[in-house]
Formats: C-alpha cells, sequence, structure tokens
C-alpha cells in the first residue's frame, strides 16, 4: 500500500532548509552598516563587561541611555532572563550606576525571547545607545520576494510592536513596494508609501534619502532580509534606526571576505557551524530520528514520510550528489553527536553519489564512529547491487528496506 505524503509537512522543512543558507549579524554590526551607507543611526558603544557600559553612558554624555542585549533573535524587550527573571533585554537606564547594573544583570545570562526557544541564547555583549526625540514609531523591513523576483520594501504605522503578529491579524496595515534592484526604489514610491505612512512636510525628504539608501545596502551588501523595528521619527522630522536585524545570504559569502569576521560561532548551532565545514546541509529539528539523505528534495519527502508513519525528524541532512566517504562519515558524526536521535534512516538514491560509496562510508562510520542506535537503509540508483553486497558481507549491524515507505515504517518500528 503506497503511503500518503503528508505535504503540509513540507513548507516548514522549506523553509528551515532556507535557514541554512542565511548568516545573521548583531544589531550593532548592522548598525555600522548603516552608517556606511548614510542611514541615520544613534550613538552606541558595545560594551562587555559592567564597567564598560558604565564608561559607555558617561562617554554618550546625555540623561539617558538605553542599555541592549546582543543576541541573534529579536523580541528583546519583552524577553527575560532566565537567571534574572525580573530582567528584560532592554532597559532604559539615567546614571552610569544604572547602566552597570543592567549590563551585570544581562551579560554572562540566558535571555529567552519569542524566537529563542525555552533555553534562551547566552548574552556575550551588550550596547549602550543614546536616547532621542521620538515623535512616531514606525516598521520598515526589505525581503525578497520570491514570486515576483524582486526585492520588497515594506512599512507600517505598527512600529515597536510584534510585526508578524500585525500580519496575521491586520495584514492591510502594511504597505509594500517592489523595486528593480538595479535601479533601487524610486522616489514617487517613497511619496506614496509616505502618504500611507502620514509622513508629512520635510519628513518626507529625510525618508526618501532613508530608503534609497536602504535599498541600496540591501542589494550592495547581499542581504536576505533587513529589519528595522522600530523606525522613529524624532521631533525634528529626522528618521533614526533605533534598530537593525541584518541576515546576509550565505551563497554570496565567496564574494563577501568581510563577512568572516561579522559572524559569531557562539550564537550558532554547533553542529550546524560542524556539517558547513564539510560541505553539508544540515539542520537540527527536534524529533529522535535521524536522516542522512542526497538531495534537498528527497531530503524532504524523507521527513514526510517518516511523519505519516507517526515519526519525527530529528534533523534536515543532504549530503548532496558528490559526497566522499570522509563527508559521510562526518554526516553519521554530526547525527549522532545528538543525544535525542535514537534511530538513523539512509536513504540514498544514487545517481553522481554512488551506493557503494555510501555503503564504504556505513562500514568506516561503524568502526570510528560506532552505531548505539538502530539504523535503516534504504539504497536505490548507481551501484546499488554493490553497494548492497558490501553492507551483507559487512560486520554492521544494520535493517535494509525494498522502499522509502518501507524503510520509515521500519525506523519508526525500531523505536518500540
Amino acid at each position: 500500500m503506497t503511503a500518503q505524503i503528508n505535504f503540509s509537512y513540507n513548507p516548514r522543512l522549506i523553509s528551515q532548509h532556507f535557514e541554512c543558507n542565511k548568516m545573521k549579524i548583531h544589531e550593532y554590526q548592522g548598525k555600522q552598516l548603516f552608517q556606511q551607507f548614510g542611514v541615520n543611526v544613534l550613538e552606541n558603544r558595545v560594551s562587555r563587561t559592567p564597567e564598560e557600559a558604565a564608561a559607555a553612558f558617561t562617554e554618550l554624555g546625555g540623561a539617558v541611555a538605553v542599555v541592549k542585549a546582543q543576541i541573534h533573535a529579536g523580541g528583546r524587550g519583552k524577553g527575560t532572563f532566565i537567571e534574572k527573571p525580573e530582567q528584560h533585554g532592554v532597559q532604559l537606564v539615567k546614571s552610569a550606576d544604572e547602566a552597570r547594573e543592567a549590563a551585570a544583570a544581562m551579560l554572562g545570562n540566558h535571555l529567552v525571547t519569542i524566537q529563542t526557544g525555552p533555553d534562551g541564547k547566552k548574552v556575550n555583549q551588550v550596547i549602550v545607545e543614546a536616547g532621542c526625540d521620538i515623535a512616531r514609531e514606525l516598521y520598515l523591513g526589505i525581503v525578497l520576494d520570491r514570486a515576483n523576483k524582486q526585492p520588497v520594501l515594506m512599512c507600517s504605522q505598527e512600529g515597536g510592536v510584534e510585526i508578524e503578529k500585525v500580519a496575521h491579524e491586520t495584514p492591510e496595515k502594511i504597505f509594500k513596494e517592489r523595486f528593480d534592484p538595479a535601479q533601487g526604489i524610486e522616489s514617487y514610491q517613497v511619496r506614496k508609501l509616505c502618504k500611507k505612512l502620514g509622513i508629512e512636510g520635510k519628513s518626507v525628504r529625510a525618508a526618501d534619502k532613508f530608503m534609497k539608501a536602504l535599498c541600496r545596502l540591501y542589494v550592495d551588501t547581499d542581504c536576505s532580509l533587513m529589519e528595522i523595528n522600530p523606525l522613529v521619527v524624532t521631533g525634528d522630522g529626522g528618521l533614526v534606526a533605533l534598530d537593525a536585524k541584518i541576515n546576509f545570504d550565505s551563497n554570496a559569502a565567496f564574494r563577501h571576505k568581510e563577512w568572516e569576521e561579522m559572524r559569531d560561532l557562539s550564537e550558532e548551532e554547533e553542529s550546524e557551524v560542524r556539517a558547513s565545514a564539510a560541505g553539508l546541509s544540515y539542520v537540527k529539528l527536534e524529533g529522535n530520528i535521524g536522516c542522512l539523505v542526497n538531495g534537498a528534495g528527497l531530503a524532504m519527502s524523507t521527513m514526510d514520510i517518516i511523519k505519516t508513519h507517526g515519526g519525527q525528524p530529528a534533523n534536515f541532512l543532504d549530503v548532496g550528489g558528490g559526497a566522499n566517504a570522509d563527508q559521510v562519515t562526518e554526516a553519521f558524526r554530526i547525527i549522532l553527536s545528538d543525544p535525542n536521535v535514537k534511530a538513523v534512516l539512509v536513504n540514498i538514491f544514487g545517481g553522481i553519489m554512488k551506493c557503494t560509496t555510501i555503503a564504504e562510508a556505513i562500514v568506516v562510520a561503524a568502526k570510528s564512529v560506532g552505531f548505539t542506535v538502530p539504523l535503516v537503509v534504504r539504497l536505490e540508483g548507481t551501484e546499488v547491487e554493490e553497494g548492497r553486497r558490501i553492507l551483507e558481507e559487512s560486520d554492521v549491524e544494520l535493517v535494509t528496506a525494498t522502499d522509502l515507505g518501507d524503510a520509515a515504517e521500519k525506523v519508526v518500528a525500531t523505536l518500540g
């Protein structure tokens, strides 16, 4: 009987696959880029100790400042710390002592937000930023519209709040303008957005300069996402970015050597860093069945079938079409390093990737890594008979499968 594939599972997996292809940076790094492109930001200082935060407040010289935790996640203002539940990730301070106390409460502790998961993220640095005269708070973002193959600039009057909630509940409050990446956004498009946002007078000229600079930055630096929440209109009619969220398209890393200096490996999943170094596409998930597959489409189909049979994938892992034995062995090491993995499913359709390569790698991995959980293997394609013979003649304890449905059923059955 043919299994019914749960296609509703695929969009989330596709989204997680694209997560592999982006690089995040911190807010303070994003604001440094903003300054390079002429986008207004407030003066700030990066601080890694409470004393540095106190000194930063004094250097800024204002009556108030804001201490902001730096992690690769949004929702910091409402987020709280595991170690200090009363402390939020963003705090207004009015003296050097208050800046010191806020930084001490944040640094070294784990901030939990709507985007971090329950374990939170450790804060290793904060920024102390000058205050400003805020007249209005807006939202501005740029993403790639894949359907129309153009970047789209999005704005809303609902700044300073969870924009995802606005998009879901009142999508009519988000205004959009697509633009040609070669030309950037045009002045008439900026004026249209200003009218919808209620921006008038000299603020329109400020918005024209501001939005054009952001669009140029988005294209020139190969961004996949850029957000400012909030974007503020000041009392004198200027526009200032109070936030900076930037993700780069990592496929463009070959032409941006400067990215390597901006990368914060402490913010990334260790197993995903290892996989990237080995030339593998890997995303850690929350299930207990490890997956080793060649091809992104086949990998997502494999996870769909596992779900259909009542299992939960522990990862997305695509070894690609030309992986060698060393890469496949490293893939096994990465999968088995996850304590949640209770079984592993190998699903290979050999084209460029030969089934003999996988079979030999399984034998090597069994000796060098050791399989402490059940292993189910399904091989089809180039040199499949020879690959199956290698596995049969080895002393590796495994379960073979005739097709994908059979493999998924068997791997789920191993969990009892």
